[in-house]
């Protein structure tokens, strides 16, 4: 159970899964782990009780408190909506990586992150939006978006790439690059 609860608080980090699978093994109350790639660090503060080797009083509510470090996780990524659309995506003269994503969605926020590292990477080469396909149906169904999180890029108002599901920042980089 302490391997479910901290890795779902991973963005695709398998160090910390480790670290957490080690750590219930073990019986240690603290965990820390291996900066995942994409710029989060994630350190785990407390393990409560009910967590696999815990003896201090098992039971009910187990949780792992975790707190994010560092710089890159508080960079936020603009929303463009059906109003905004025209103006921040069709007539950018910058090619324009656009998330389409919803709050409930667990992937979609794994790569928030990610996208807001590719935003602050790409500068002034590159505009990044998160568009809720909730309160956009009609942009979404236009691109044909049926799975999120879909990332498409745009050049010149026309979408040029789209990759489907959370993927690695690598994967990103390299489509982007061809359209820059």
């Amino acid at each position: 159970m302490a391997s479910a609860l901290a890795t779902s608080t991973a963005v695709g980090s398998s160090p910390l899964a480790a670290a957490s699978a080690s750590a219930s093994a073990s019986s240690a109350h603290h965990l820390r782990a291996v900066p995942p790639s994409g710029g989060l660090r994630y350190k785990a503060l407390r393990a409560a009780s009910g967590l696999a080797g815990n003896r201090r009083g098992g039971g009910r509510g187990a949780s792992v408190v975790c707190a994010v470090q560092g710089q890159d996780a508080t960079i936020q990524v603009p929303d463009v909506t059906k109003s905004t659309w025209q103006s921040l995506v069709t007539e950018s003269e910058l090619p324009v990586l656009v998330e389409f994503w919803a709050t409930w969605c667990g992937p979609c926020k794994m790569m928030d992150p990610v996208v807001g590292n590719l935003s602050k990477e790409y500068e002034g080469k590159l505009k990044c939006y998160k568009l809720n396909t909730d309160e956009n149906p009609d942009i979404t169904s236009q691109y044909g978006v049926r799975s999120i999180p879909t990332l498409i890029i745009f050049k010149n108002g026309e979408k040029k790439d789209a990759v489907i599901g959370a993927v690695p920042k690598s994967t990103l980089t390299t489509c982007i690059e061809k359209f820059l």
